[in-house]
């Protein structure tokens, strides 16, 4: 076991299962959560959980580091430490993927309300259980079918729907969000090979040669959902100061029958529908 699978174990271990809403159905031979409940918490198989405590797995992504970090409920300095020991130390020219303590403790105060956290090339990163319920849990597909902007110009499945007005402007402004992107972050290999399968879509390379720059701050979506049928609502970006984190508040559309029916996807919790995931 290396640095790495020790640490995960020892903060595997420690954490009450009961705070993460795992109930005690039986007892425990060992403290904390089970390989296979932090496996599912983060999105992750339980095989790779196993390769990652055996120190037999390759560097993990950041976006699985992120995943562990909110699954095991990570501070500040303990997220930073785990990010070093993958390999992913800070660094002003990469896209930055640490959730600070202040960001995660507003996502906790807005419970009644759809959210998610996504890094500057929109990969999600963070996201409240209702919004897994609205949209789909996001640990049930692939971290491609997390990033907003491969999902939409690759024609991945969603159960959002836009008319064709709504569906250009929402697409011009992913584009020159991440235009933006580009010039804060010129060296990070990660946004040109990014850009560089987005290119293989048309529609995104008919955009991006328009070279429009601006931050995608607010859109509208019709969600179609198997248990509640449409809800429509209305989405703000909130912007993180120094880190570019998007935090994506989803509010119920005025006039429509949304706060009811976001109520009631509060009480049923998660389906298996294909994630939007934005």
């Amino acid at each position: 076991m290396d640095d790495l699978g020790r640490a995960l174990r020892t903060w595997r271990d420690r954490l009450d299962p009961a705070s993460v809403g795992i109930p005690h159905k039986a007892p425990r031979r060992a403290p904390g959560l089970r390989r296979e409940e932090l496996a599912v918490l983060a999105g992750i198989s339980i095989e790779y959980v196993v390769r990652l405590e055996q120190g037999r797995a390759v560097k993990p992504s950041a976006q699985v580091c992120t995943a562990l970090g909110r699954a095991l409920r990570l501070s500040d300095a303990e997220y930073a430490h785990l990010m070093r020991l993958a390999g992913h130390a800070a660094d002003p020219h990469r896209v930055p993927r640490l959730i600070p303590g202040s960001v995660r403790r507003l996502l906790d105060r807005l419970e009644s309300h759809p959210l998610a956290v996504y890094d500057a090339t929109w990969q999600l990163l963070h996201w409240n259980p209702l919004f897994a319920a609205t949209f789909g849990d996001p640990t049930t597909v692939t971290e491609d079918h997390r990033n907003l902007l491969l999902m939409q110009f690759e024609g991945m499945p969603s159960p959002a729907r836009f008319s064709p007005g709504e569906r250009a402007a929402f697409e011009e402004s992913l584009v020159a969000d991440l235009r933006a992107t580009t010039s804060r972050y010129p060296d990070d290999p990660d946004v040109e090979a990014l850009i560089t399968r987005l290119q293989r879509a048309p529609r995104f390379r008919e955009l991006w040669a328009a070279a429009s720059v601006a931050e995608h701050q607010s859109g509208h979506k019709v969600i179609e959902h198997p248990e509640v049928g449409s809800v429509d609502l209305d989405s703000d970006v909130l912007t993180t100061q120094g880190s570019n984190l998007r935090v994506v508040v989803y509010t119920p559309r005025p006039g429509t029958d949304a706060r009811d029916k976001l109520g009631f996807l509060a009480a049923i919790g998660t389906q298996n529908l294909a994630p939007d995931c934005g």
